[in-house]
């Protein structure tokens, strides 16, 4: 295993980023919330809210508004140095979390799908692995994400070039849990 880097952030969407009828999708992070564990399943995920209940997000399977897509969306994990370019890019309001992955971890380098396609595993802090996750795909971007990164409409010529920065990954991968457990902050995120 190689290391990718400490996990800093966790989090649940409580309802879709995107709303609205194409061509008028709107995009808005507003529905994220912050946790400092999850449990995940193949399923998808569970975030553990401040008062101890239990959110479930809205790629798993047993959300009510479900966007489960044959549980290849079930877990979305992104990378710090990711936000980074995207911040260099698009400014400010791509603070870490804003693209609505699941877990993120800290690195000093951008990561593409290669890097990873082996699969990812996250260690807890003495060494004992708590979940293995197999990577499915990138998360593609998309029109309404590229929009509220500008903070206003795209032109289309704009909008390709933006579309291929944020491709191979830069918005992060999708994971199914090949096993279930929790995953906490400072827990370690691994290259198998």
């Amino acid at each position: 295993m190689r290391a990718i880097g400490p996990i800093v952030r966790l989090q649940v969407q409580r309802s879709a980023l995107k709303t609205g009828a194409k061509p008028d999708r709107r995009y808005s992070p507003a529905p994220i919330l912050s946790v400092d564990r999850l449990r995940l399943t193949a399923a998808g995920v569970l975030g553990r809210a401040a008062d101890g209940s239990w959110v479930v997000d809205v790629h798993h399977a047993d959300h009510p508004d479900t966007r489960h897509n044959a549980g290849e969306n079930g877990v979305s994990v992104g990378f710090s140095a990711h936000y980074e370019r995207m911040r260099d890019r698009f400014g400010e309001r791509l603070a870490p979390g804003t693209a609505g992955e699941n877990v993120i971890a800290q690195t000093t380098g951008v990561l593409s799908l290669a890097d990873i396609a082996a699969g990812l595993s996250v260690v807890a802090p003495d060494g004992s692995e708590r979940v293995r996750l197999r990577v499915v795909k990138i998360a593609k971007p998309c029109k309404p994400f590229t929009a509220w990164a500008l903070g206003t409409t795209v032109a289309p010529d704009q909008l390709k070039e933006h579309l291929q920065f944020l491709e191979d990954g830069m918005r992060g991968f999708y994971c199914i849990a090949a096993s279930a457990g929790d995953v906490h902050i400072g827990d370690h995120l691994m290259a198998l």
